[in-house]
């Protein structure tokens, strides 16, 4: 269960993605622009601690963008190199945001879903004063997501160190055994995000249905 607080964040996500994106080599769109959000979903951290969100977003009039992030309360060791910026958030105090791709939280959260056919988090609203969450409201996703995998299927611990890499369209993470792809651009080619290295088992897709797209989209590639 992922819980939503009705707060002030300052910069927002999209100010933030916004400044960010257009130094990634996977940028697509108009760099002066302000990005729009389209669609998002969650995963929910078991420890509770680390907020694990991926937005769809648009930058002017170019092509539809995965966007992953992670918030945490303090920063990541050693993941400076994955730290998009810093936001205060109204109700959890100072939130270090974070390219999903290199936080293990996330990684795990990914891997799991699409292992074992998992789906996003439910997603419930507390009020700003309710951090305990005595009034929440359930929240309807605007993204459906679902994993290809079987229940019960076994799920690798990640690796480390965790290295990332950019291919056309597509960011690659590896830690250990694990392999994720992260689809940058959605719609657009990636031709290297199903590979898997001969003594592998295939790999394991996270695919997704939003408004306007009825038909399930791949996301994410999981080899383990």
């Amino acid at each position: 269960m992922a819980l939503l607080y009705d707060a002030v964040l300052r910069p927002s996500k999209t100010e933030l993605i916004s400044l960010w994106a257009p130094t990634q080599p996977w940028f697509a769109g108009d760099a002066t622009a302000e990005v729009t959000r389209v669609a998002a979903y969650r995963f929910d951290d078991p420890d509770g601690e680390v907020g694990i969100e991926t937005l769809l977003v648009r930058a002017g009039g170019g092509p539809l963008l995965q966007v992953a992030l992670t918030y945490r309360g303090a920063p990541l060791a050693g993941a400076e190199d994955w730290l998009i910026g810093t936001m205060s958030h109204s109700v959890l105090g100072e939130r270090w945001v974070y390219d999903a791709v290199g936080d293990p939280v996330y990684l795990t959260a990914v891997t799991t879903a699409a292992l074992t056919g998992g789906h996003q988090a439910e997603q419930f609203l507390a009020r700003a004063d309710d951090r305990a969450g005595a009034q929440q409201v359930r929240v309807e996703p605007s993204v459906q997501v679902v994993g290809s995998g079987s229940a019960g299927s076994p799920v690798p611990p990640v690796g480390s160190p965790i290295l990332t890499h950019h291919e056309p369209g597509i960011t690659v993470a590896t830690a250990g055994r694990l392999r994720v792809v992260l689809r940058r651009e959605i719609g657009a080619s990636a031709a290297h995000d199903d590979t898997a290295t001969p003594d592998a088992a295939p790999p394991a897709t996270l695919s997704a249905t939003w408004p306007g797209q009825q038909h399930p989209c791949n996301l994410v590639t999981v080899t383990a």
